[in-house]
Order: structure tokens, then C-alpha cells, then sequence
């Protein structure tokens, strides 16, 4: 049996589930790891908490982390505050079990948020996937990195900030007009074959347009984009009869990007409405991805599908994307929400 304490007096004692945590209780098991669960009682007031590093105990206990969670689109993510360290307090072996939705808290990834390694920068972003793994970035996750760092630092609520990635500069912005709505400069898309990572062909100026990729029996028209991390995009007329538990692994992991990828499947339901599924590097399905939202309109842009400002509607939601015409690429603006869900402790 596991146990957590909601916010109040009472206490819920619940068998361990196999299925996705709901917002508003959590699934907590008592084998090996224990988790105790500050549930708030409204999305939009959070009292973040920081990170306690109390000394190991002996008989296995282990480090005891702070963290809020937050999720953009149902894309979740457990956030930790680490303004104080230079490097995150626990390993992605520990962060991949945090993520665990029967075991642990439950997430797409982990995200620390440390002191800046860059003068432009008010912070930096670090990150370990559900397996483990370190992006240089995510999408959904700086925006809800953003709504963490304005509750940390309250002067940046009403204001753009920087945010330090392995992808490089990311700038968001809080909006009041939407609820937890962010607008992030994405910076310039990467659309040479050698930035992506891909070997799949190019075309005479170096991009990678409709290359044929075979995967799982059939060959696929792939466009290759990178936000500063790898995306294959596929455009199909019928995004429902997409096996993607199926595909997705296969086109992620297969040579022909020796990053691995990030994968798209896109469905144009006009020149400014995008539909898309998609099997994320590290992580499997999830219900958003920010970049890949970005990336796909950039294919869409260039397999002349779209126009540059598009709706894009995910499993969890729409995000609007603004791909601009400018010096070099051009930037790429992504505008969504990122909304609390809930505080809590974690004994790594």
C-alpha cells in the first residue's frame, strides 16, 4: 500500500495503478521508492519549493528532492530548483526512476534549473528524458521551465528572460492574455543535412526535402529540420492509421541519424492547421512536443504544405507557431501554455 498526504488534513491510503496519474492525486507505490506528494489546491497558485540535499542515511536511504511539476500540453515534466549547485543533485538513472508513473512521481523528463553558465543568460536548463537520456532542449519544457523560474524569481513574472540550453539561447516570455501562457523565442531553425544530424540525401543546397527513408517495411518521404535537436518529419493524409508505437522506434533509432530523432507525423488540414503525432527521442509518445511543433511547420513551409504562422494541434493542444522571415533562417516563435500541478518530495 502507498500513502499520500493531501493538502488539509486528511489521507488517502490506494493500491498501486498501472495507468497515468490524474491531476489531483497522485500513484504512489511503497517498493523501493517513496514518494510524498504535496498536492496544491488550484493550478495557477504555486508555492515552489527548493531543493533539500540532506545528508545520505545509512541502511540506502537516499538524497531527498524538492520538485514542482508542470505540464505543458500533457507534456509533464518534474522540475527542481538548483540555482545553488552547478550540477544536478541526483544521476538520470534516478531521474529516469522519478519519472516513473507507477514507481516514482511520474514525467516526461526531469528538469533542473541551475545557476547560468552564460552572461546573457538569467539561468540554464538541463534535462534527463523518462530513459535517462540529455536533450539539448525541449520546447514544452522551457515553457514550463519559465512559468517555474518566474515563481523562483518573481521580477521576471511580467517580463521576457534568457534561458541557457545545449541548444543554446532560448528567450520566453509570460503572457497575460492566455492562461500560463509563454511565448519563446525559439531562435533560427538548422536545415543542413550535417546540422541535423542525417546522412539521408540532401538536395543541392545541402536540405533534406522528402528524402526516402525505409522503416518497418515501407519507404517514408522525410524532411529534416533541427530546433538545436533532430527532427524527421513525415506528411501522411491519415494521421489515425499511423501505427506509431509501431514506426516511431524504428525511424528514432535508425542509422540514418546517428543522434537518434525525434519523429513527426503530420496531417495538413489547411495551410494554417497542422495535426501531429509524435514519437519523441527519449521518451516515446507523448500527448506534445514544442520543438517538433516548430520543426514541422518549418517542413510544412518547405514542402509548400503552409504558410509560416500555423496553428499546430497536438494530442494535449494547440500551440500557435510563427516562423519569420529574416536575417539567415529566420526565428521561430512558439506561443502555449505551462500550468502547475503539483509540489512534493522525492526520496531518490
Amino acid at each position: 500500500m502507498g500513502w499520500a498526504k493531501i493538502e488539509g488534513d486528511r489521507e488517502i491510503s490506494k493500491e498501486m495503478t498501472s495507468g497515468n496519474e490524474d491531476i489531483g492525486h497522485a500513484s504512489i507505490a511503497s517498493i523501493g521508492t517513496s514518494v510524498m506528494l504535496s498536492l496544491l489546491t488550484t493550478a495557477l497558485a504555486l508555492s515552489v519549493p527548493r531543493v533539500s540535499m540532506p545528508p545520505r542515511m545509512s541502511g540506502g536511504a537516499g538524497t531527498q528532492v524538492a520538485f514542482s511539476k508542470f505540464q505543458g500540453l500533457g507534456n509533464d515534466f518534474v522540475l527542481v530548483d538548483c540555482r545553488d549547485m552547478s550540477e544536478p543533485p541526483i544521476t538520470p538513472e534516478q531521474a529516469a526512476k522519478m519519472c516513473d508513473r507507477n514507481f516514482g512521481v511520474g514525467g516526461d523528463g526531469v528538469i533542473f534549473v541551475l545557476p547560468s553558465d552564460d552572461p546573457e543568460a538569467n539561468c540554464r536548463m538541463r534535462i534527463y528524458n523518462s530513459d535517462g537520456s540529455e536533450p539539448e532542449m525541449c520546447g514544452n519544457g522551457i515553457r514550463c521551465m519559465a512559468q517555474y523560474f518566474a515563481a523562483l524569481e518573481p521580477e521576471f513574472a511580467q517580463g521576457k528572460m534568457t534561458i541557457s540550453t545545449l541548444a543554446g539561447l532560448i528567450r520566453p516570455e509570460l503572457i497575460s492574455s492566455m492562461a500560463g501562457g509563454v511565448k519563446v523565442d525559439m531562435g533560427p531553425p538548422f536545415l543542413q543535412q550535417a546540422e541535423i544530424p542525417t546522412t539521408l540525401a540532401a538536395d543541392a543546397d545541402g536540405k533534406v526535402i522528402r528524402s526516402t527513408l525505409e522503416a518497418g517495411g515501407q519507404e517514408w518521404k522525410v524532411t529534416c529540420v533541427s530546433m538545436g535537436n533532430p527532427h524527421a518529419i513525415i506528411f501522411v493524409d491519415d494521421l489515425d492509421a499511423i501505427d506509431l508505437n509501431s514506426v516511431g522506434p524504428l525511424i528514432e533509432k535508425h542509422p540514418a541519424f546517428p543522434a537518434k530523432t525525434n519523429v513527426e507525423f503530420v496531417q495538413v488540414l489547411s495551410r494554417s492547421h497542422l495535426k501531429m503525432k509524435v514519437w519523441e527521442r527519449g521518451a516515446g509518445p507523448t500527448l506534445a512536443c514544442g520543438t517538433g511543433a516548430c520543426a514541422l511547420t518549418v517542413a510544412a513551409v518547405l514542402e509548400g504544405l503552409a504558410d509560416r504562422d500555423c496553428k499546430v494541434s497536438l494530442p494535449g493542444g494547440d500551440l500557435q507557431i510563427e516562423w519569420q522571415e529574416g536575417e539567415g533562417n529566420g526565428k521561430i516563435f512558439m506561443t502555449g501554455p505551462a500550468l502547475p500541478v503539483f509540489s512534493g518530495s522525492y526520496d531518490a
